[in-house]
């Protein structure tokens, strides 16, 4: 090792200064090639950092758990619409990658959840299968709220209501749209021979479509934040046309790999529905990703790491946040939002959602479910001391110097104080941004925040 980096640190290091250095930012072929490129190498860099893989194997479990439920639950709300049986394709889909043994669990699961929903559990045995499906949900509600960078959850109130609509909504939605590719393939084919290589096209790209519906509409509707479609809808092809590929990759190995059979005997099944499960959370949550950086490409450099800011830019940040909060209070625009600031200034939403939660524990910002931000007080009684003093105020819990100071620190600290405060006098919040308006009108709006 030289410089105390490893070989692999090395080439990570130069893959970043490759993808991100200043040689990137013009308009050529080259540079906006690069560009793309950076999507690929931050996907690559989280999944191998290990949170996502951390995050796909507790799924995993949480799924196996709540499938059973999951299916009765499905079976007993199709069933008075005489659907219930538009599930079974579902499942022989999602456990196809598996092989033969795919077809006898899916057929195995249909009997549980029959057996289920005519009335085998009490109420109690119910209450245990909703509680068990909602712990699903918020699990894999917090695995996306990560991806997203969201650090607030859907109150308790919302997130009753949500689930529910989800959980009853969900597979009436799945059920149609099989039932409703049934009839476009019957009808095509009805149409006569000339008609089969569409019909065999259909049925071909029919998987990716489902999938890729399916992850897009997971995408928007999970994560605690405002998703918009694109964004969400790049994330779900991609999910998409891997779950896909994987999955027949996945296929051909079990097929033709006699080793798992002679190493698990008869557990070999068992093993690759855990396997094929836990790829499939993989790929959810890396499609999610790329979703969030399709949505946020200031995010990609930085990955899950936290900004560190100093001290100086703290400041500046909290009065940027609390100034642009005020201006949309001020002129009546509606709220905005952290996702809208950290696009303004060009920061991760981590940094933001950090700040204003420090803020909104200073009794300076209220927040929404929905990260829509609010004065905690009219502005004029909000003073610019007050909003430094909280930047300024994150602590660790402890006192980090020993007692006494040594001579002159005081007095110096004592100095500072009274210069900043004497800076900002009495000042108000509304004081500012009139200050701002009237000095350079038009200049709050502008993005950046190395301006």
């Amino acid at each position: 090792m030289a410089n105390g980096l490893s070989l692999w640190q090395k080439f990570w290091l130069l893959l970043d200064r490759a993808l991100f250095g200043s040689h990137t930012h013009g308009d050529g072929l080259g540079a906006r090639a690069l560009r793309v490129l950076r999507y690929p190498y931050a996907i690559v860099r989280d999944l191998l950092g290990g949170e996502l893989t951390l995050r796909a194997t507790g799924l995993v479990y949480t799924t196996l758990l709540a499938l059973i439920p999951l299916i009765a639950l499905s079976f007993a709300l199709l069933k008075a619409i005489g659907a219930h049986r538009e599930l079974e394709p579902f499942l022989l889909d999602f456990f196809a990658p598996v092989g033969n043994a795919g077809t006898a669990i899916t057929h195995r699961l249909m009997q549980f959840a029959e057996k289920v929903s005519g009335g085998l559990v009490g109420v109690v045995g119910f209450a245990l299968l909703l509680w068990t499906l909602v712990g699903t949900v918020k699990k894999i509600e917090d695995s996306l709220n990560f991806v997203w960078r969201v650090q607030r959850a859907r109150s308790i109130q919302r997130r009753i209501i949500e689930f529910a609509a989800l959980l009853i909504v969900g597979p009436i939605v799945v059920a149609a749209v099989i039932g409703f590719s049934k009839l476009a393939f019957d009808s095509v084919t009805g149409h006569g021979h000339a008609a089969a290589p569409l019909v065999k096209a259909a049925i071909g790209l029919a998987p990716y479509a489902l999938v890729t519906g399916l992850f897009t509409a997971i995408y928007i509707l999970m994560p605690n934040t405002r998703v918009r479609i694109w964004p969400a809808l790049g994330g779900g092809l991609a999910a998409g046309i891997s779950w896909a590929a994987i999955g027949k990759a996945f296929t051909a190995m079990v097929l033709y790999t006699s080793r798992l059979t002679l190493v698990y005997a008869g557990f070999a099944a068992v093993v690759a529905v855990f396997v094929w499960t836990y790829l499939g959370w993989l790929i959810l949550l890396a499609g999610a990703q790329l979703a969030f950086y399709l949505q946020n490409p200031q995010n990609l450099r930085l990955g899950h790491s936290t900004l560190k800011l100093s001290n100086r830019e703290r400041e500046r940040l909290a009065l940027e946040v609390m100034a642009r909060v005020a201006l949309h209070h001020h002129h009546g625009q509606p709220p905005c939002t952290v996702d809208q600031i950290a696009r303004t200034l060009a920061l991760p939403g981590s940094t933001i959602a950090e700040m204003t939660e420090q803020l909104e524990h200073a009794g300076l910002l209220v927040q929404s479910d929905d990260c829509r931000l609010f004065p905690a007080r009219e502005i004029s009684g909000i003073r610019l001391t007050q909003i430094i003093d909280c930047a300024r105020s994150r602590s660790t819990g402890h006192e980090p110097y020993a007692r006494p100071f040594a001579p002159g620190v005081r007095r110096l600290q004592q100095a500072i104080e009274q210069a900043w405060h004497a800076a900002c006098a009495d000042r108000t919040l509304a004081e500012l941004i009139t200050e701002q308006e009237e000095a350079a009108p038009g200049t709050e709006a502008r993005p950046g925040w190395h301006g």
